[in-house]
């Protein structure tokens, strides 16, 4: 959210938290020997690194109050993965409305090479109930830091 300030400054700019999560290639991640890393799991490692980032920067009594359900994945491949490459997800969330949260992921190798991009919208559902919920101001701010300083008093 931004607001005015009286002499027309901006103040509370937010800027998404990026968070890290690191990925080691592997043979259950191929088909088979010699074979780059399976489309499929740039998805499990989209949804991964999501849940993850979930899991450390929501406050703990906020974690079990709300499901997070795919409702759509976009992916770009950009380059191949083999056996043996090191990884890293890197995530951060976007816009959000309603009960929607957008969220993207980039995975590149530690030289910082791309390898995939992706966009997925994610849906808040209470668990209670199976139904969407609100996205509220406290399951967002975890997720934000400010770039601007407070607002004078």
């Amino acid at each position: 959210m931004t607001m005015a300030r009286d002499d027309g400054a901006l103040f509370g700019e937010e800027q998404p938290v990026v968070f890290e999560m690191p990925i080691e290639v592997t043979d259950e991640h191929v088909d088979a020997p010699g074979h780059h890393v399976n489309n499929v799991v740039y998805v499990d490692w989209v949804q991964k690194v999501a849940l993850a980032h979930w899991s450390a920067a929501a406050p703990e009594n906020g974690r079990s109050s709300v499901l997070w359900y795919v409702l759509r994945h976009e992916v770009d491949y950009l380059k191949e993965a083999f056996v043996g490459d090191r990884l890293i997800a890197r995530t951060h969330v976007g816009s959000w409305r309603g009960a929607r949260f957008e969220r993207f992921v980039e995975i590149v190798r530690e030289d910082g090479t791309p390898v995939a991009r992706a966009r997925s919208v994610w849906a808040a559902i209470d668990p209670r109930t199976g139904r969407p919920t609100r996205i509220t101001e406290a399951m967002r701010a975890p997720f934000y830091k400010s770039t601007q300083p407070d607002p004078p008093k």
